[in-house]
């Protein structure tokens, strides 16, 4: 091995590990906020690459109809909800988000569907089909339960992406699929040659992480999130909606998850269950972190993806292997250093 498969090996490992820190930083801002170990992140993963895919190669994805499906019933849920609280202030919104925003892009669907058009409307359109599944889930799945046990939470988690898993089998297909590079060629960097792809996923990377930042220190609804989930029962006393919490959650780790989806897309052909994998990634560096520190989990997630990378070079056959059992001890140094504290 010389330095210069030494050096493509790492670019791999940066862009991969790119990736995982964003997935790994929604898995723990779930937990954190709502205590939900989000397994299906990396079914939306999956939702985001695929639906671009079909959108550039001119097929009308199959988002568009889960979606209306979907939001038809968040839509009969939020209606019960309703009747039964005789809240009918919230029907109009309700109808709004959970019938006619689907309805719309249902519509518009045919018109954004093409190679000739620009790759950043295909992403944008992609986004505003998968995005809202992340809320409409919450609703329907969890926050009927958003009180139950941690294990529960987990058990639920388990069976939604089981679901999820399937939907995608049905609406995509098991055809894989690859999208269009966001940037083409090589940009040369002191004597460093870098790919651009890797440059600009590095960069949005950076710029997401950046906006997370500002979004959870600087805003009204990021230091809500941080309130709920430093303690759900103070943050209720003092007016903070948890459900709203859990809705604006799920919403972030849904866009997140698409727009990481997009980001691997151009590099790795993505099928309907490989979005568990590489969110499976993105909880191992979620579990370095602690499930709790989003800086270790963003340094986790690096070392998740170069080890990846230089185990692909020399065990490919065990790479997986081998990332998987990282979990094994850090799970068992984590048991060695805390104390186990009975839930109230």
């Amino acid at each position: 091995m010389d330095s210069t498969i030494i050096f493509i090996l790492l670019q791999d490992g940066i862009l991969n590990g790119a990736v995982y820190a964003l997935l790994g930083l929604a898995l723990v801002m779930v937990y954190l906020v709502t205590r939900v170990i989000f397994i299906p992140q990396g079914e939306f993963v999956a939702y985001g690459a695929l639906t671009l895919a079909f959108l550039v190669n001119g097929h009308v994805p199959g988002t568009v109809k889960l979606l209306l499906i979907i939001g038809a019933l968040t839509f009969l849920v939020e209606l019960f909800s309703i009747i039964r609280s005789g809240e009918w202030g919230r029907l109009f919104k309700a109808a709004i988000w959970n019938l006619g925003l689907p309805i719309v892009l249902y519509l518009v669907a045919p018109y954004v569907v093409g190679a000739d058009k620009p790759l950043w409307l295909s992403v944008l359109f992609s986004l505003a089909l998968v995005i809202p599944l992340g809320p409409m889930l919450y609703r329907l799945v969890y926050q009927p339960i958003a009180e139950a046990s941690i294990l529960v939470l987990l058990i639920i988690s388990v069976a939604v992406h089981f679901t999820l898993l399937g939907l995608g089998l049905v609406f995509f297909g098991a055809e894989g699929w690859r999208t269009p590079a966001f940037m083409d060629g090589q940009i040369e960097i002191g004597s460093i040659s870098w790919s651009a792809q890797t440059l600009f996923v590095l960069l949005t990377c950076v710029v997401l992480i950046g906006v997370l930042w500002v979004f959870f220190g600087k805003t009204l609804y990021g230091r809500a999130l941080r309130a709920t989930a430093v303690n759900r029962r103070g943050a209720r006393l003092v007016g903070i909606s948890t459900n709203m919490s859990g809705s604006l959650t799920f919403t972030l780790a849904a866009a997140i998850g698409a727009l990481s989806g997009m980001l691997i897309a151009p590099v790795t052909t993505i099928y309907y269950d490989t979005g568990f994998l590489i969110g499976l990634k993105g909880f191992v560096a979620a579990i370095i972190g602690g499930l709790a520190s989003y800086p270790l989990t963003a340094v986790g997630a690096l070392f998740v993806g170069i080890l990846e990378a230089f185990s692909s070079f020399w065990a490919s056959a065990y790479k997986e292997v081998i990332v998987f059992t990282l979990i094994i001890p850090v799970l068992l140094w984590r048991s060695f250093g805390t104390t186990h504290v009975d839930e109230e």
